[in-house]
């Protein structure tokens, strides 16, 4: 089980965990845990990841660190392809040239379509889906410069698993989302090496009796993680209880799908050039279908303890270590351990962040 500290102190040294350097006090009554890690997000405060500008990328990435993320991956979505390029390119420049310590790092990008199924496509625009083929794939490979580390795509239009095949030959993961595939072709792409169900339960065939589809392997399949967005909107408190449950903290891992109108007030916003519209703590589109979250990380913690019952520790093991691990960094982030990269969070006896490390700098505090 990750550690969760208190009552202690932590030691940096050169941005990494250390046993002597510089100290960090827990407070009385306090939690230091690993920095979380949101690998799906496509915007906050304003901005896009897909707006394809060095400012608006800055934004996301500076307003992330009062929520405790300290790592994420900016997520595209269903564009025309030039706009999905430019978001590409933006982002590879951004790790290339501004990825500094003391802030929250992006450690690549998750495609998010335009290889999904129309049938479930929620708030991405149908007229720019494309079928999931290894040529398509390799010309947005090439915009990030190989920064791509998480593909959401629908396995059931990928022709032979040739397109599930060269993610895992590239060491990114493939992620069953927006899909309207049957519990066999999911299976059949597990075998693959289809690993990540994208927010499980949200725009993909349903756990049906007798016709059992993507949340049915989900639930099933113990190759799959599961992502789920813990808002209380897009699950019902006792789904996400069921998911933590059966999946067990080991195979869940929290994102916010989070876009432009987090931490702004209610009114009308866009994403993907469409016009949606927030009330509350709820995005649709003008149809009324969800159209990402303006849930943070920090929110993300308190609910899963909240709705499932479970433990910090198991709230951490989804929010930092499995993400890290999913990614294949788990030797530098994810938990506390010394060597590690200084990422660290400190909450309050509720469970607010207080202050936020980046790398071994200080990123935010209350």
């Amino acid at each position: 089980m990750i550690k969760v500290l208190t009552n202690t102190s932590i030691f940096i040294k050169d941005g990494k965990i250390s046993d002597t350097g510089e100290e960090v006090i827990i407070p009385k009554g306090h939690f230091a845990v690993p920095g979380f890690i949101d690998t799906h997000i496509h915007g906050s405060h304003g901005t896009d990841a897909m707006d394809g500008t060095f400012e608006s990328l800055d934004n996301i990435v500076k307003t992330l660190a009062k929520e405790g993320v300290t790592s994420f991956l900016p997520t595209t979505m269903t564009q025309e392809i030039d706009s999905i390029n430019k978001a590409l390119n933006n982002i590879a420049n951004y790790i290339e040239k501004h990825n500094n310590i003391g802030q929250p790092e992006i450690l690549g990008i998750h495609l998010e379509g335009p290889f999904i199924n129309c049938h479930h496509k929620g708030a991405q625009p149908e007229k720019y889906i494309l079928k999931p083929t290894v040529e398509s794939f390799k010309k947005f490979e090439e915009e990030s410069r190989g920064n791509i580390r998480k593909v959401t795509y629908a396995p059931e239009l990928d022709n032979n698993f040739e397109f599930t095949k060269y993610l895992c030959e590239k060491n990114i993961i493939p992620s069953v989302g927006h899909s309207s595939a049957t519990f066999e072709e999911v299976e059949n792409a597990v075998a693959f090496g289809l690993c990540s169900v994208t927010h499980f339960h949200n725009g993909q065939s349903p756990h049906h009796h007798r016709t059992p589809g993507v949340v049915t392997a989900g639930f099933t399949l113990d190759e799959l993680n599961t992502e789920i967005i813990v808002d209380g909107i897009h699950l019902h408190p006792n789904t996400v209880k069921s998911v933590v449950k059966i999946k067990t903290p080991n195979k869940v891992t929290l994102i916010t799908d989070a876009m432009e109108a987090k931490g702004l007030e209610d009114g009308n916003y866009q994403l993907g050039g469409q016009r949606v519209i927030k009330i509350k703590n709820e995005v649709r589109l003008e149809s009324g279908s969800l159209a990402g979250s303006v849930n943070t990380m920090e929110n993300s913690i308190k609910n899963v303890m909240l709705f499932s019952g479970c433990s910090l520790e198991d709230a951490v093991t989804m929010s930092s270590t499995n993400p890290a691990k999913d990614l294949g960094i788990l030797s530098r982030k994810g938990s506390l351990d010394i060597g590690k990269d200084a990422d660290i969070v400190i909450l309050d006896n509720e469970y607010n962040v207080v202050k936020t490390i980046c790398r071994g700098q200080v990123a935010f505090e209350k």
